[in-house]
């Protein structure tokens, strides 16, 4: 895969997804969107991609939010389109059945900071900056910032890093719970590859089935999630892959999981 604004490698089943605007501080403009939702696309369908790390290039961002030149003078249709589209973009990654961990090397604000909450795992670098600063220029987080923030860290400290536009260090991140994982900068994409490959010696199915669970669970009223889980549990349980961890368990080996 060739992007003008994305960097794609792949190995040991991993995509490492770098987005590739550092003169920009790898802000999001109309390119970048549609060559993400190209790119998660086809990782979604690659079987030999386990899991994706998103990051940013250089040591500044990892997207320090929108190109404020696509947005400068859109009228209200204009300005909705453009939320629609990265809406659409990130919940393409969000709805990924492979695990999704940004590795956030920088400032992750605005659309940057929406990027990474549609993240699975957030995996932050010490001296990151995260917050949702629309508000100071007279608009709101368009691109599912105001949904999934509150659903994260609760409505209170969401409503307050929004309504003040004040970002929070990456401590501070973790805290509250918006990142998974503070570590040293040098070990930022390390740290993101261990937890990925942790992630990969589990069932391939268990997983896809259990982000969605979770995904689509959240949504629904607990009662209905509950039948949710029920019926996702059934599924997964009838699997090749299933029987496999059953008698691995039980013959004290590692499984060997075939995705079926």
């Amino acid at each position: 895969m060739t992007y003008t604004n994305l960097l794609v490698e792949v190995s040991e089943r991993v995509a490492l997804v770098t987005v590739n605007r550092p003169e920009k501080r790898n802000a999001l403009d109309r390119a970048t969107f549609l060559a993400l939702d190209d790119c998660f696309t086809r990782l979604a369908e690659d079987r030999e991609v386990g899991a994706v790390i998103l990051t940013g290039a250089g040591e500044k961002a990892f997207v320090a939010g929108a190109d404020i030149t696509n947005l400068a003078g859109l009228d209200a249709f204009g300005a909705r389109e453009w939320a629609v589209l990265g809406q659409r973009v990130f919940s393409r990654i969000e709805q990924m059945t492979k695990p999704v961990i940004a590795a956030i090397n920088g400032y992750a604000l605005g659309g940057g900071l929406e990027l990474a909450l549609a993240c699975h795992l957030r995996i932050a670098a010490e001296g990151a900056r995260l917050g949702l600063p629309e508000l100071k220029l007279g608009i709101i987080p368009g691109n599912g910032g105001t949904q999934r923030l509150p659903r994260l860290v609760g409505k209170g400290r969401a409503l307050e890093m929004m309504l003040t536009g004040e970002p929070v260090s990456a401590e501070e991140a973790w805290r509250i719970g918006l990142v998974n994982q503070v570590v040293p900068r040098g070990h930022l994409i390390e740290a993101a590859r261990a937890m990925a490959r942790k992630i990969l010696t589990n069932g391939p199915l268990a997983v896809g089935i259990c982000l969605q669970a979770v995904h689509y669970g959240l949504e629904m009223p607990f009662e209905a999630a509950l039948a949710w889980e029920a019926s996702q549990s059934g599924l997964v349980t009838g699997t090749e892959d299933a029987q496999e961890g059953f008698r691995a368990f039980v013959e004290k080996r590692p499984p060997v999981f075939r995705g079926r």
